[in-house]
């Protein structure tokens, strides 16, 4: 039986791209969109929203393609519509992390799911696919985890994922926790981090050396190429003994002792406490 999936912010700019996929695969699909902005990116795509009332009837599935500083505020608004198995399905683990979804509901499902995004290294040809760096075109990964739930709810939420995310490689199953970690953790508050940092060090070299912004650019840019694909096993791992020496004089002036703990549960909560609710 093909399954309704209520989309909440089905015209937003994520949300308008996952739509179109559910769209495409044939699931009973229930847009919801408040904004005029989004109800024209709507009907510029062809898709006729409805209302929060038809849209939760009977519904299988509700997707909350929404800020995370108000998901909290309108899974618990819409909670006494929904009868108990419904799946609440959520595009990232800040809101659940901070423990923003309802507590009165445990006969509700609460899944998260989270693109990687299409990798730095893969074997794509198509123009539109290589050059497609969010996912929808070229091939990615996901996340997912069931928060709260059956376990036979778990294939549901990968199967409505993967529909979304498409097309996708393989679906990596963790925890909200562990979800958490990849994203705030690892993906912002550490990888997003440093390449800001190497953006600030790009303006440095142009600014303060005055080196041509391009000649930086292109020199920082063709490093990190080789050098990721050294450190994460696309290519063998063979710098020299004096790029190894200075590596560790760069390490001790720059990363402090403690950088792990960016990727603790306490600091990812203050992170996703953050992100929800503006404050720590």
């Amino acid at each position: 039986m093909v399954k309704s999936v209520a989309m909440f912010g089905a015209g937003g700019k994520m949300g308008l791209r996952v739509t179109k996929k559910l769209a495409a695969a044939g699931y009973d699909l229930r847009p919801i969109e408040s904004g005029a902005i989004g109800l024209a990116r709507l009907a510029e795509a062809g898709i006729t929203a409805v209302s929060e009332a038809e849209g939760l009837k009977g519904v299988d599935v509700v997707v909350l393609a929404l800020p995370d500083n108000i998901i909290g505020k309108v899974a618990a608004s819409i909670s006494s519509q929904l009868a108990p198995g419904t799946m609440l399905l959520i595009l990232d683990a800040a809101a659940p992390y901070a423990d923003a979804l309802p507590k009165d509901r445990p006969d509700l499902t609460y899944f998260v799911g989270h693109p990687c995004h299409p990798p730095l290294y893969n074997d794509e040809t198509d123009w539109d696919a290589r050059h497609d760096y969010h996912g929808g075109v070229a091939r990615q990964a996901i996340v997912c985890a069931l928060m709260q739930g059956p376990e036979e709810h778990y294939a549901l939420g990968v199967e409505i994922c993967e529909a979304m995310w498409s097309p996708v490689t393989r679906t990596h199953r963790v925890s909200v926790e562990q979800l958490a970690i990849l994203e705030p953790g690892l993906s912002e508050m550490l990888a997003m981090c440093m390449i800001d940092v190497l953006h600030e060090a790009v303006d440095e070299c142009e600014k303060k050396y005055g080196i041509d912004r391009e000649a930086a650019q292109d020199f920082l840019i063709g490093h990190l190429n080789v050098e990721i694909a050294m450190w994460f096993g696309f290519s063998p791992k063979v710098p020299s003994d004096a790029a190894l020496r200075v590596l560790e004089f760069g390490k001790k002036l720059i990363m402090k002792e403690n950088w792990r703990d960016a990727l603790s549960p306490a600091l990812v909560r203050q992170g996703a406490d953050l992100i929800v609710h503006g404050k720590i």
